[in-house]
């Protein structure tokens, strides 16, 4: 595996376990991100952002004070977040529906299962950087589209089949 389009990246660990946070060094390391900073909170992690800048944060859902997912809402919506717009890489053992749509909703880019391969945080990290996922700003939700694929022939408010079905009110 060749991490030689990474190698400019620099990225941030936050993570309370510090095997957790020795095992994602080694394998961002392994895939060519040698520059690497760790944070054990959230805290700790926005100075870091704000000091040093990182260009994709992997986070923990499971943290203590405060978790993943608060972390990601103070990157995404604090006006003093340093950079709203920095991806951020959920790594988590608990991938039940409604924890991974609760990262979403916080504005994750990407969810990543443990157990974590160089393979899978590869693949992770390049859809992160070569297919980047625009902004989007409402009243309830600061983050990038939670929409993956657009159709060229969309020409309407309905997007899923079920909306066609209950418009159309097929039962």
């Amino acid at each position: 595996m060749s991490g030689g389009a990474f190698e400019f990246l620099k990225a941030l660990i936050v993570e309370d376990n510090p095997q957790m946070r020795a095992l994602l060094r080694a394998l961002l390391n392994a895939i060519g991100i040698t520059t690497v900073y760790e944070a054990i909170d959230g805290d700790q992690a926005f100075d870091i952002l704000r000091d040093r800048q990182p260009d994709l944060i992997l986070t923990d859902l499971s943290m203590k004070p405060s978790n993943g997912i608060e972390f990601a809402l103070q990157v995404r919506n604090s006006k003093t977040s340093p950079n709203p717009y920095a991806p951020i890489l959920m790594v988590t053992g608990h991938t039940e529906k409604h924890r991974v749509e609760a990262a979403r909703d916080a504005g994750v880019t990407e969810v990543l299962a443990k157990p974590v391969t160089a393979q899978s945080l590869f693949s992770r990290i390049a859809e992160i950087v070569e297919h980047p996922r625009p902004f989007v700003s409402c009243p309830d939700y600061f983050g990038p589209d939670r929409r993956r694929h657009r159709s060229k022939d969309y020409a309407g408010p309905f997007r899923r089949r079920e909306d066609f079905e209950n418009d159309l009110d097929i039962r």
